[in-house]
């Protein structure tokens, strides 16, 4: 199976070679064919501390960091 890969923004870069990224994505609810925002935040590891806050990333599935964090960084798109 693929891994997924997520497009969103920093929010929260404190952790120590961790960054806190939102992804929003959109989809019609099926009954009522209302187009719905849901906004989600992942943990994902950075390695040399390279993101800050407000940056556009993209995130890949890997094995697991932590107990939250089984996201890492894998490329800007600024």
């Amino acid at each position: 199976m693929p891994k997924k890969i997520l497009t969103g923004v920093v929010v929260s870069d404190k952790p120590n070679k961790t960054i806190t990224v939102l992804v929003e994505r959109k989809y019609q609810h099926p009954v009522l064919k209302k187009i719905i925002k849901v906004k989600k935040k992942y943990h994902a590891h950075d390695e040399n501390n390279k993101f800050k806050n407000g940056d556009k990333v993209s995130i890949i599935e890997s094995k697991p960091y932590s107990k939250n964090k089984k996201f890492e960084v894998m490329g800007d798109n600024k």
